[in-house]
């Protein structure tokens, strides 16, 4: 089969399925424009007030003194990107373009309708939470510490995620529990990306623009820079700070907020000189959870923006129309 797993180190040149046409890959601005950095250790009327302005400015910002213990960032980071080294043959079994399958390995997808593939491999795991055998099972045995790394590292990050979102609920007047429960009662998901050395990286793509799907979103971005952010018409890049999370937001929670905060586009560049591993933990509904504008948000002067959707429902139209804002946007408008 073709695609990264197996092709990525024999090319010199690069293949004519991963070229983006021009318009589809701008050119990251030269602006000085950095993501805030927030110390969740500050006060938390400062904090609380840093990540709203944050989050309504930019939509994504950094935290740091988070709490998940530095082993085991570092030991989860080291795990994935040991996965990636393993010889082919240790991984066909987990490779599989089954997008139902909840724990699987998947390669340069296809972007859209256009044909194009993203130059990147991703490692998909469903986390329960909390997690049981029967979850751990699930994901693959090599390396030996992978598993063990990942139930030790998304319980903390699941925790740091759930904060904030009570930090938000204060910041916009809603109970600090609003998103507890199904809001954010289905499994977190692990997406380990893993962007090859690419040949040509001017004309690929690691990931199109696009707004995630889910509730919240933490990364762990390593120390190869490669992701961007739209503002203001342009792309920013968002330059490492070691052991922090990149936090942004996804479209439920927009949902939720009437739009108060925006799940804001962004993408992933590959490059020449070195491999890029990422770690995106995603806090999702339940598939069945209605989400709608919150009833405190809504009145005669600020009507409901959004229609109710059960997530399931608004998956299924997500994987339909794509992922970019403006086609979400306009699937789920009033």
């Amino acid at each position: 089969m073709e695609n990264l797993l197996s092709s990525a180190a024999s090319h010199k040149t690069l293949p004519d399925s991963f070229v983006f046409a021009p318009d589809q890959r701008p050119p990251a601005s030269a602006a000085d424009v950095a993501l805030p950095v927030i110390d969740l250790a500050r006060p938390r009327d400062e904090v609380r007030r840093a990540v709203l302005e944050a989050g309504k400015e930019l939509g994504f910002f950094q935290v740091v003194n988070h709490g998940v213990p530095e082993q085991a960032v570092r030991d989860m980071e080291a795990c994935c990107e040991e996965f990636f080294r393993l010889p082919a043959a240790d991984k066909a079994a987990f490779y599989s373009e089954d997008a139902d399958r909840p724990n699987r390995l998947f390669s340069s997808t296809t972007y859209g309708t256009g044909g194009e593939r993203y130059w990147r491999d991703c490692l998909r795991l469903a986390c329960p939470f909390p997690a049981d055998a029967t979850a751990r099972d699930a994901w693959p045995d090599k390396p030996g510490r992978l598993r063990s790394a990942v139930e030790a590292f998304v319980a903390p990050a699941r925790a740091v995620g759930m904060e904030l979102l009570r930090l938000l609920c204060e910041g916009v007047g809603l109970r600090p529990d609003y998103f507890d429960g199904e809001l954010s009662g289905g499994d977190v998901v692990v997406n380990v990306n893993h962007y090859p050395p690419c040949p040509d990286p001017e004309r690929a793509l690691g990931l199109p623009p696009h707004c995630d799907r889910n509730l919240i979103t933490l990364l762990l971005q390593g120390g190869v820079p490669g992701l961007q952010v739209s503002y203001r018409g342009d792309w920013i890049r968002v330059q490492p700070v070691p052991g922090a999370f990149v936090v942004n937001f996804g479209h439920q929670l927009e949902i939720a907020t009437n739009g108060l905060l925006r799940s804001v586009e962004h993408r992933a560049t590959p490059n020449a000189a070195a491999p890029r591993t990422s770690v995106a933990t995603f806090i999702m509904p339940t598939e069945d959870c209605l989400v709608a504008p919150a009833a405190e948000l809504v009145g005669a002067c600020n009507p409901p923006r959004y229609r109710a959707v059960t997530f399931r429902e608004f998956m299924r139209v997500y994987k339909a129309v794509g992922a970019r804002r403006e086609s979400v946007e306009k699937a789920f408008r009033v």
